[in-house]
């Protein structure tokens, strides 16, 4: 009898032992937040597009359709090419449903951050953003760079959860111009 309890014993235990990986896959799946269909970035725009002009705002214009499953909890906006580094005012960033020519309600911001090193701003929205609504964004420049060109701006959307994976929407385009005295040539 303490054979057979042995072996029962062997062969639970190394049953439990290969469904171990497989349950501890379902748990850490389920906590994994994630979008079912993409937000899109729909536009980006300044105020000003003149070299060296103080203080422009930068828009990001994002739509979140009815079925993307989850509200936005967070997006980061991060400068990938550029001749000069383009350095913010984060306490002044706003976010308002609509777009720059169609302001509708404002948006709760619950922090706004600036990372120099990565050259990238964080904006996390408190409550997050519902799908099916179209909102902007708009970044509150230190001064645009001192010589025309065409800078690009990636734009990555997170959901809520412990464990959100994000999605990136795509790059935005801004391009200034003249040669340091904030007029257009």
């Amino acid at each position: 009898m303490s054979k057979q309890f042995l072996f029962f014993t062997i062969g639970l235990a190394s049953i439990l032992g290969s469904l171990y990986p497989v349950m501890l896959a379902a748990q850490n799946k389920a906590s994994i937040s994630y979008f079912s269909r993409s937000p899109r970035l729909i536009n980006v725009m300044t105020t000003y597009r003149g070299a060296r002009v103080h203080r422009p705002r930068y828009y990001y214009t994002i739509d979140l359709p009815n079925g993307i499953g989850k509200p936005l909890k967070k997006i980061t906006i991060n400068q990938r090419q550029g001749f000069e580094e383009i350095d913010y005012y984060p306490q002044d960033t706003i976010a308002f449903q609509g777009t720059p020519h169609h302001r509708e309600n404002p948006i709760t911001i619950e922090e706004s951050t600036w990372d120099k090193q990565t050259e990238t701003m964080t904006i996390i929205f408190e409550p997050p953003v519902s799908p099916g609504t179209r909102f902007t964004v708009g970044l509150k420049a230190k001064r645009n760079p001192d010589h025309g060109g065409i800078y690009l701006f990636g734009v990555t959307a997170f959901p809520p959860g412990n464990n959100p994976r994000e999605l990136y929407l795509g790059t935005g385009r801004l391009h200034f111009y003249g040669s340091g005295d904030g007029d257009f040539d």
